[in-house]
């Protein structure tokens, strides 16, 4: 070994943490563990690796402890003058959506902390509904984003700024990133250990955890039964009416006189509600039709097609495959009920 080679400069990579009371942990240590387990690796690899991969629990509340969802503490927590590479949002537990966005405004000190963090050029990544907390100190104005996908109502009502695309499982907007639900982090720490790191490690660390860092879309697994729904007289005619009458051909003239109102005015009402024309509303409760029934039955995918109301088979399947990223076929094989 040449003298050069027992002396290459260390290599650090740092993620921040921010420490939030009520945080939901698993945001916190499941990108601790990842690596943890990609410096164990290296280490295997090459014993003299110059590589140090680290976490560190930074607060706005000075330093100590924190008390995750579940009453468990994690520390200690230290200064936000430590050297990051980026400052990672966790979730935190809630509710509802009214919940949510009550104790986002508990969160005082850490948004003061975000936009300080920010202004330094720190990078900032948002998990779960932690990116609420990117949108209200004004951050993701103006950009892209994504969040949990059954916050999406909410989020799009709150922030009507931020270009929100909810299928999307991690958007980088410049030095903001935000990412779905808590699992969705992982595979953004991995992308990140992939682009700044070492592709090599990141795969090797992604089969030793057996995640996937290739996932791209929230799409399989958006459910609009569980999703947040807009609260209106007229948004729950128009959901009584779809829901019965799903089964057949329906035009917006006649939904529109089912809830008693003009076709401009329903128009209108569900680009504000909803986010979306009452044509790609009733495609999205289509698809939901067609995704229970290939949980939950053995129907072929044409019985599917004629209960979910359509005619042409090609065209649902290629609907279908468009707001997924899944064919029936293996939706049905990922996602169907087991006999236990």
């Amino acid at each position: 070994m040449s003298l050069t080679d027992t002396h290459r400069p260390e290599k650090r990579f740092t993620i921040g943490l921010l420490a939030m009371d009520g945080c939901i942990l698993s945001s916190l240590t499941g990108p601790m563990d990842i690596l943890r387990v990609a410096q164990k690796l290296a280490e295997v690899r090459d014993p003299a690796t110059p590589l140090r991969l680290q976490t560190v629990l930074v607060g706005a509340r000075g330093q100590g402890s924190v008390s995750g969802s579940g009453g468990l503490s994690v520390g200690p927590v230290r200064s936000p003058d430590v050297a990051l590479d980026l400052l990672l949002v966790p979730g935190f537990m809630h509710s509802s959506a009214e919940d949510l966005l009550e104790r986002v405004q508990g969160y005082g000190p850490e948004m003061e902390l975000l936009r300080a963090m920010n202004l330094r050029g720190v990078a900032i990544a948002g998990s779960c509904c932690g990116t609420f907390l990117l949108a209200e100190a004004g951050l993701l104005d103006g950009r892209e984003a994504t969040t949990s996908w059954w916050l999406h109502a909410a989020f799009r009502k709150r922030y009507p700024r931020v270009k929100v695309d909810i299928e999307r499982m991690v958007v980088e907007d410049g030095n903001v990133t935000t990412t779905g639900a808590s699992t969705a982090v992982m595979s953004y720490v991995l992308q990140l250990l992939a682009s700044k790191v070492d592709p090599a490690l990141a795969q090797h660390t992604g089969r030793m955890m057996l995640i996937d860092p290739d996932r791209q879309s929230q799409a399989p697994y958006i459910s609009l039964a569980l999703t947040e729904r807009p609260r209106h007289s007229l948004s729950e005619k128009a959901e009584h009416f779809l829901q019965k009458e799903l089964h057949r051909e329906l035009s917006i003239g006649e939904l529109a006189e089912a809830c008693g109102t003009s076709e401009r005015s329903l128009l209108r009402h569900f680009r504000q509600h909803y986010g979306n024309s009452p044509l790609g509303h009733i495609q999205h409760l289509r698809v939901e039709r067609a995704k229970a029934l290939l949980e939950t039955t053995l129907l072929s995918f044409d019985e599917i097609v004629e209960r979910c109301g359509y005619s042409d088979a090609s065209s649902f399947r290629k609907l279908f495959k468009r707001a997924t990223s899944l064919t029936p076929a293996d939706y049905r094989e990922r996602f169907r009920l087991r006999a236990a």
